[in-house]
This record gives structure tokens, C-alpha cells and sequence, in this order.
């Protein structure tokens, strides 16, 4: 008897436990009010309490398939990253060029200089994708090409969803000061509410909102994806890609989608694109259809009318069980095969549209 009431307490104090993190660690975000709640409701894309893809977008495996996975991630694979750290170009902010800039961090993260206004993409700037720093894969390259106090006065960061490589706390809370302005999906705003920033520096969207702000036109854009920072908080928020354009260039970034019509639906209505920021890496064929393969990105980029294709979401973090350099190899045969004009920067390599050239060095092999 005493035993049995042993073990109740114990499990009674792990559920406690892990209650009281998911409701006061600041790094799973804020809930999302009852208020907010209600606004979310009146979403064409919320149903029965979450948010949904266009299409069915099944993300639950198997048991055996989970079980698989697990081992397959516990085995590694010794190619998944680089034997030695990645170098990176250091970062030089431009000096009043009327042509649009654009700088890739590595993974998702942008800055873009555009029309005088400069813009971050996912600004995810930690070393661990990860709610727990000691969990989970560093990032390849160690450093940053800039330190954060360095970085320039930002008029918007755009983010494309939730999750921790792509949203991350510790660097929301080093570079809100120098944000003017937030803009996310559905929901994604609690969470910058819970880490500081003010309400009224924050504005949310919904698939096909198209609106307007320091002079240039912004469309929140569907993705095939899906969102969550707990295991309380599924699907809770709205993820989404964007499209920036200014007065002489239109930008197409993808946030992380799966392939599905909705690439071709965005080129029909608001292509062509002169750039397009396309997720190449983290995939495997139980999540296909959450991340695309490179491939698909190729098309994906075709779908939606562009110009040049800069491949992201690789070069950064291990998050799924290929050669770290498979995303970046396999969409530039896919993208030559096709005639595709693709540009593979460094991480920290400014690009300046317009030129006459673009980086295309294969860095990555040596």
C-alpha cells in the first residue's frame, strides 16, 4: 500500500512539474487570451479549435514509424553536419543603395534592405532550436556573422511561424528594442507579448490579408505546415509564407510548407517574383508533407513565377536525419536541370539585386 502511494505522489508531483513549466517557462511563449481566442474564431482557416492546411495534411505516424524514428535519430548519421565549424562572411550593413539587399544568416533567417527600410526574416539567432539549450544540435557555423548589438535600428520583423528555429526567445528579448514593428501570422503574437513587446508595436494576419506599411505591400500567404511550442499548444497559431514588395522589387519567401497548389495559386495572383526564398532542407519521407525535397522546391519556385531562387532552411541546425549538405546539392542539379537561376550565398553574403552576377560558389564542398 505504502508503495503504491509512493509511486501516485511521485507521478502526482511530475505532473505538477511539468505543469507549472509549460505555464511559467518563458520560453514556450504566452497563452493565447480568451479574447484573442475569440478574434481567431473568425478565421476561414480555424476549425474545431486549431488552425488547418488548405489541403489534408496528415503529420501522425505510425507507432512503428515513430519507434523507427526515434532510432534513427539516436543513431545519428555521421554526415549529418560539418566535421568543422562553418565559416561566415561578416556582416556589412549597406550605405544608402537604391538597390534591395539581401543577406542570408543561415536556416530561415534573412535581413533585407529594401526601399530604404530594413526588414528580418526569422530572425532565429541562438545556438539550439531547442525550448532547452543543453538539448538538441548547435549551430553549425558557432557564431553569428555579427553580434546582435550590432545590428541596425529594424523597421520589421516578419515571422513565418512558431517554432523554435525559427522563433526564439533569447533573441527576441536581445533585439525587441530595435524592432519597430512586429508582423505575424494568427496567434503568434501572444508570444511576443509574453517576452515584452508591446501590443501596439504588434499586428497579426490571416492567409491573403494583403496590407500595407512604410510604403511597401506585404501579403500573409498560405503554407502547409502546422505550429506549436508545448505539448498543450498544437496548431494553436497560424503559420505562413510572405510576400514583400517594394517599388521596384517582389520578394516570395516560403516560410516551411510542404509542396501543395497553393505555390501556384500566389504565382497566378501575385507573380512574378524577382527573388524567391525557398525552404530546401530538414525533410524525410514521413514529414513529407510538411517539408518539401529539393525538388519539389525547384518547382515550388517555378509555381510561383520567380526569377532567382535562394535555397534556405539548411546550413544551420540538424533537424532531420539526411547529409547536411543533400538540400543545397540536390536543388542546384534540380534547379539546373530545369534552367532555374539559383544563388547559393555563404552565410553573411550580401546579395544585391540587380547585378550582373550572383554568388554560386559550391562553398559547402570545401
Amino acid at each position: 500500500m505504502q508503495i503504491a502511494l509512493n509511486i501516485m505522489l511521485i507521478l502526482m508531483g511530475i505532473f505538477v512539474a511539468a505543469f507549472l513549466l509549460m505555464k511559467f517557462y518563458p520560453v514556450f511563449g504566452g497563452q493565447i487570451s480568451k479574447g484573442k481566442q475569440e478574434h481567431l474564431r473568425k478565421s476561414k482557416n480555424y476549425h474545431n479549435g486549431r488552425f488547418v492546411n488548405q489541403i489534408p495534411t496528415s503529420m501522425d505516424m505510425k507507432f512503428k514509424e515513430n519507434v523507427g524514428t526515434l532510432i534513427d535519430f539516436i543513431k545519428g548519421n555521421p554526415n549529418g553536419k560539418p566535421k568543422q565549424p562553418i565559416t561566415v562572411e561578416q556582416f556589412v550593413k549597406g550605405t544608402g543603395s537604391q538597390r534591395t539587399r539581401i543577406t542570408w544568416f543561415g536556416h530561415s533567417a534573412f535581413l533585407i534592405e529594401i526601399d530604404g527600410k530594413t526588414i528580418l526574416l526569422d530572425p532565429m539567432f541562438g545556438t539550439t532550436p531547442s525550448p532547452f539549450p543543453m538539448i538538441g544540435g548547435k549551430r553549425y557555423s558557432g557564431k553569428l556573422p555579427f553580434e546582435l548589438d550590432e545590428l541596425p535600428e529594424i523597421d520589421i520583423v516578419l515571422l513565418s511561424h512558431n517554432h523554435y528555429d525559427h522563433l526564439d526567445f533569447g533573441t527576441i528579448k536581445k533585439i525587441k528594442h530595435k524592432v519597430q514593428r512586429f508582423i505575424t501570422p494568427l496567434g503568434v503574437g501572444s508570444n511576443l507579448e509574453k517576452w515584452g513587446v508591446e501590443s501596439s508595436r504588434i499586428e497579426e494576419h490571416d492567409w491573403w490579408d494583403d496590407f500595407h506599411y512604410k510604403g511597401l505591400d506585404f501579403v500573409c500567404t498560405p503554407a502547409r505546415h502546422f505550429s506549436g511550442r508545448s505539448l498543450l499548444d498544437r496548431d494553436a497559431t497560424l503559420w505562413c509564407s510572405w510576400i514583400i514588395n517594394g517599388m521596384e522589387t517582389n520578394i516570395f519567401f516560403s516560410g516551411d510548407s510542404g509542396y501543395a497548389p497553393h505555390f501556384k495559386e500566389i504565382g497566378e495572383k501575385y507573380g512574378p517574383f524577382d527573388v524567391t526564398l525557398m525552404e530546401c532542407g530538414q525533410y524525410d519521407e514521413r514529414w513529407a508533407s510538411i517539408h518539401m525535397v529539393p525538388e519539389e522546391t525547384v518547382q515550388a519556385h517555378m509555381d510561383v513565377k520567380g526569377k532567382l531562387m535562394i535555397p534556405i532552411h539548411w546550413a544551420a541546425f540538424t533537424l532531420a536525419l539526411h547529409d547536411w549538405t543533400d538540400p543545397v546539392d540536390r536543388a542546384v542539379k534540380a534547379a539546373t536541370e530545369r534552367n532555374v537561376a539559383i544563388s547559393t550565398p555563404r552565410i553573411g553574403e550580401t546579395i544585391v539585386l540587380g547585378s550582373s552576377d550572383y554568388p554560386t560558389a559550391a562553398w559547402w564542398k570545401n
